[in-house]
């Protein structure tokens, strides 16, 4: 596989557990925040922190990483989301394996947490752990899924958080991830690499769904993390269980296209056997399919899984390992305003800030 060269990767260590990392959209250049999920598996507590990355003056090659804000959460924090359209306020949105939702609004300025807008665990919204959440762009409505079946929209109200049933299976089926795509549509996955599309405007909701497993009857498939480019929301990128990763072309409904799995031919050895944590569209890396159909072209994906590797994929091409470290990479996220820099929440309680250069970002 191709590796990537000139790297700069720092290692910031934690005295807690990092679930889950995530950028907050800056209103400038010069002021970047993080949020981090943490667990204290001592303590039996969980927080939101907010962090702070600066430049030190002194070396300028050496970032700074300072904590500026911290929230006690109820339960430990199962999803983080974080609104990417720069706002009077920075919004996080937080779920919990309690059953509970918060909306988190972050002061721009210095990095304090303001306010906060929550669905107590009343079982109202779910009935059992959360798995995932999602923030629209603008921040003012989130969908949420879990194990229950439930999937639900929730929107900011004057001070409260109102809420309604998109759809319940009763457990059924459950729902591991989600991810919008425009205002009115967003997918969910779950078991058995289950993919669902939703569209608020159609009776019912649910418009298409796809059902597929990619380990040939051996195991079972969960998906873990769906993206959607915000200029081809027709593709869904999806990472799963055994090293699974897919694309999802709904015009194409039942031809996924597989860039990563236990199910590839025998002659091609996927980055990773075991799950696949996080998928994202990764905007920095040049894609290699200059002649492909705009249209149908699978753009470079980047993932980390439980076996330490952090890596871009693309259709066709050998994978770039970004990183490969002794232990599960839990989180990543690009930062929007600068895709160069990627934020990573370790297992082995740390925070690490990759980044990379355009010239080491081409295939050899």
């Amino acid at each position: 596989m191709a590796r990537s060269g000139d790297l700069h990767f720092h290692r910031f260590p934690q005295s807690k557990s990092v679930d889950a990392v995530r950028w907050l959209s800056p209103l400038s250049a010069f002021d970047r925040f993080v949020a981090a999920a943490v667990h204290d598996t001592d303590a039996a507590s969980s927080s939101l922190e907010i962090h702070s990355l600066t430049v030190d003056a002194a070396d300028p090659n050496s970032p700074l990483f300072d904590l500026r804000s911290s929230w006690s959460s109820p339960s430990r924090i199962s999803s983080l989301r974080s609104s990417q359209t720069p706002h009077k306020h920075l919004v996080a949105a937080a779920s919990t394996l309690a059953g509970s939702l918060h909306l988190l609004f972050v002061d721009p300025v210095d990095g304090s947490i303001d306010s906060e807008l929550s669905i107590a665990d009343d079982r109202s919204l779910h009935a059992g752990p959360i798995s995932a959440v999602d923030l629209q762009a603008g921040g003012q409505a989130c969908v949420s899924v879990g194990e229950d079946g439930r999937v639900n929209l929730v929107t900011v109200g004057e001070s409260r958080l109102d809420h309604q049933r998109v759809h319940d299976s009763r457990g059924l089926v459950s729902y591991m991830a989600a991810r919008w795509a425009s205002p009115a549509e967003f997918a969910t996955g779950g078991l058995g690499f289950g993919v669902q599309w939703w569209d608020q405007r159609k009776p019912g909701g649910l418009v298409s769904q796809f059902k597929g497993n990619w380990a040939r009857g051996s195991l079972t498939g969960i998906v873990h993390s769906i993206d959607i480019h915000p200029s081809r929301k027709h593709i869904c990128v999806v990472g799963g269980s055994s090293g699974t990763v897919f694309a999802w072309d709904l015009r194409l409904q039942q031809q996924p296209i597989l860039l990563s799995g236990v199910s590839l031919n025998e002659t091609t050895q996927p980055i990773s056997e075991s799950d696949v944590w996080e998928v994202q569209y990764d905007s920095y890396t040049h894609s290699s399919n200059i002649n492909s159909a705009p249209s149908t072209r699978i753009l470079p994906i980047m993932m980390c899984s439980e076996d330490g590797i952090l890596a871009v994929l693309e259709q066709g091409e050998e994978p770039i390992e970004l990183l490969a470290e002794n232990c599960a990479i839990n989180a990543f996220d690009i930062d929007p305003q600068n895709p160069s820099d990627v934020i990573c929440g370790l297992e082995w309680e740390s925070i690490g800030i990759l980044t990379r250069s355009r010239e080491t970002m081409v295939r050899y």
